[in-house]
């Protein structure tokens, strides 16, 4: 019998941390707090209006939510952005409901659509990689914003959805694309770009060769901060370019293990304008296996970022929280039953 107690408690515990973190397909979302109001100044007459792109989900609903409060914390103008959140068009119609709801309890007056993505458009195109996160449709609708957004935005911040910004976002939205651009991003041109693609890519000249003619050496990017000119992107058909990458990945050999990150690099790796390293202090989240703590990168920071498989939610709830996973809680709009809201005064 004891055995048994100590079987069901756990079972307890593990359900209770699921509805935390926002996961479970059937589940009911969890409750969230309403986020203080941000308002424009007088100086933000005329600002322009700042289209960010996000997922919306029941399993990251936590962190998009954290990361939706910090952008509006840290903007000069908060009214002056627009947000434009991508649903999987497999959801259920109450489970799309609840997100709605979701949204709108924390952030009542925010500016913001949600669209759907067809999951149907990855169907055949997706191949497993090192993490079952990295897999999942909604993980690919970033390449289709040319679709999924009105022809009226021209350019979009991407934001994936377990990043902080802790700078004023139109920094960042402001960034000069040049003449020729269709996306700018930080590179880490120092990062092992080879060890993206496997040994059978590498082994195909008419695989290799597809870097040979980029304007400069390509370089490892991290397609969770991204500014993106869509009207370039239409032009370059893009997405269909992207689409190829995942057909060969598919049907022809398999290149490369890590979800929609290669076929990004495939594509533009090489052409992407760089972004400073501030924008996206990404690895966080430690690595796709372990997901073990890990520190700063050296040099200012606008933007922190979980990437990896460790989740500051899911860190903090389980308590194994790393130290940098302080800095996310502050952000944190989940509603605790009986708990006092000292930390998100923190950010008021």
């Amino acid at each position: 019998m004891r055995v048994l107690a100590v079987v069901l408690l756990a079972l307890s515990c593990a359900a209770t941390a699921a509805a935390a973190g926002g996961g479970g397909g059937g589940a009911e979302l969890p409750e969230f707090r309403e986020a203080p109001a941000f308002r424009n100044g007088a100086a933000c007459a005329g600002a322009p209006t700042i289209h960010i792109a996000m997922t919306l989900d029941a399993t990251y609903l936590r962190g998009s939510l954290a990361g939706v409060l910090s952008v509006l914390r840290h903007a000069a103008c908060p009214e002056s952005i627009s947000f434009h959140f991508l649903a999987s068009s497999a959801s259920p119609a109450r489970r799309l409901a609840s997100l709605r709801r979701a949204l709108a309890a924390a952030f009542p007056t925010l500016s913001a659509t949600v669209h759907r993505f067809d999951a149907r458009l990855v169907r055949g195109k997706i191949s497993s990689s090192v993490r079952r996160a990295l897999d999942q449709p909604l993980n690919y609708a970033r390449i289709y914003l040319a679709d999924l957004l009105p022809r009226y935005v021209s350019r979009v911040l991407y934001l994936d959805s377990d990043l902080l910004v802790v700078d004023d976002v139109a920094r960042l939205w402001a960034t000069d694309l040049g003449p020729d651009a269709a996306l700018a991003a930080p590179e880490y041109c120092h990062a092992n770009f080879a060890s993206y693609f496997t040994d059978a890519f590498w082994r195909r000249p008419e695989y290799a060769s597809v870097f040979a003619n980029r304007t400069r050496a390509p370089c490892y990017f991290n397609t969770g901060v991204m500014v993106i000119d869509l009207d370039r992107w239409r032009a370059g058909g893009y997405t269909a370019k992207l689409e190829y990458w995942m057909e060969v990945q598919k049907q022809e050999a398999r290149i490369y293990e890590l979800g929609s990150l290669p076929p990004f690099l495939l594509v533009f790796a090489g052409e992407v304008k760089a972004v400073e390293h501030r924008w996206n202090q990404h690895g966080l989240g430690g690595d796709n296996v372990a997901g073990q703590c890990r520190e700063l990168h050296p040099g200012p920071v606008s933007l922190l970022h979980w990437s990896g498989k460790g989740k500051p939610w899911l860190r903090l709830d389980a308590g194994r929280a790393c130290p940098l996973d302080a800095l996310w809680a502050p952000y944190d709009l989940l509603r605790r039953h009986g708990a006092r809201d000292d930390l998100l005064a923190a950010v008021a």
